[in-house]
């Protein structure tokens, strides 16, 4: 199972939590929980439990459902993105929620790369149209 974005990011807050405690860390190079608030990591679970209950039966859905699901998860992460004054993503950070998209799709039997070429798409410009962060 695709494992979400969110929890990378919580691990690598405790890691750093952990290096700090034990004096391992430099304090100014900590960054992990600036970075990534509960706030954020409540709603972008939030919209990633919302995402994940609409994946049931995707396999055997309309291009136009399959793609109505995309948006509306990439529509609630540009929310959450402008709630944290558009830096809520960055470089990596995309990558990743994009990542965990496509494979969530995958394993519920969405051919992403068949789905996206009859758009004229490429794979990984399957949340482009929508995407803001």
């Amino acid at each position: 199972m695709a494992e979400r974005p969110t929890t990378s990011w919580r691990h690598g807050i405790a890691e750093e939590a952990e290096e700090l405690a034990a004096g391992t860390l430099d304090p100014e190079c900590a960054c992990m929980a600036e970075l990534f608030p509960e706030g954020l990591l409540t709603a972008t679970d939030a919209v990633l439990d919302t995402f994940e209950g609409e994946l049931a039966g995707l396999g055997e859905a309309s291009d136009e459902q399959v793609f109505a699901v995309v948006e509306r998860v990439v529509l609630a992460l540009n929310a959450v993105n402008k709630a944290h004054n558009g830096n809520a993503f960055e470089t990596d950070e995309r990558e990743e929620l994009c990542d965990y998209i496509d494979q969530s799709l995958t394993e519920h039997g969405v051919d992403v790369v068949v789905l996206t070429a009859r758009r004229g798409l490429g794979r990984y410009q399957l949340t482009d149209k929508w995407r803001k962060w």
